[in-house]
């Protein structure tokens, strides 16, 4: 069994790697959103950045799983903090495969395929980034205020997305720029909209570590309270 002075300082790393991984998953991010506005250094930097990732996602689960077997009994918050800790990753982790979808995709897209696309993007991506960074913090930090403020984001960047698929879809009905690289376009916009909803998740792990409940439905949706 794990000394108590031990255990807590597996816990403060725990926290630090989720950090690291949490600040690359949003630097990947930014870095896609540079990918849209033809920043090809940033293509490269993503693709290439997988190994990292990796090690950090091991790094974490293999802690987690030395913490639940060492570590007995683990009760209250501590076994939350964990337990959500190990979900967080898997969440972070598919963030991280849909830059490099994100990066693979505009390294293999003609010249002039955006046709002003790309800032919109780039904000998108600004915002997604933004989000993954402050659940990440919220969540590490039990800071319920912080995690209630990405969970509410997650609206502007519903909306950003509905402009950028409003606008894919007048390009596919004009046939202007290269009709073959709009659907491709229309899945970058949906996979920045869908960094938000994991860093949706992220935060909502917040309430699972303080309260031992989740506020938000497996689609999404924040859950009435019993009081409205």
């Amino acid at each position: 069994m794990l000394t108590r002075t031990k255990f807590l300082k597996q816990l403060d790393d725990m926290a630090a790697l989720l950090g690291r991984l949490g600040d690359k998953a949003a630097s990947d991010t930014r870095a896609a959103g540079l990918a849209a506005a033809g920043d090809h250094g940033a293509e490269t930097g993503i693709l290439e950045g997988r190994k990292a990732a990796e090690r950090l996602r091991g790094q974490i689960e293999g802690l987690c799983l030395d913490i639940m077997l060492m570590q007995q009994p683990l009760v209250g918050e501590d076994l939350r903090f964990v337990s959500a800790s190990f979900r967080i990753v898997s969440d972070l982790s598919q963030v991280d495969s849909m830059t490099r979808d994100v990066a693979f995709i505009f390294s293999e897209m003609p010249e002039g395929a955006l046709d002003g696309l790309g800032e919109r993007f780039g904000s998108m991506a600004e915002r997604a980034a933004g989000m993954v960074e402050r659940a990440v913090a919220a969540f590490c930090g039990s800071d319920e205020a912080a995690a209630h403020a990405v969970i509410d984001a997650d609206d502007e960047l519903d909306a950003a997305y509905a402009q950028a698929e409003a606008r894919v879809v007048e390009l596919i009905r004009t046939g202007d720029p290269s009709p073959a690289s709009l659907p491709e376009l229309l899945m970058v916009a949906k996979y920045f909209e869908r960094i938000g909803d994991k860093a949706q998740h992220v935060a909502d792990w917040t309430f699972f570590r303080t309260r031992g409940e989740r506020m938000l439905t497996p689609g999404g949706h924040v859950i009435p309270s019993e009081e409205a």
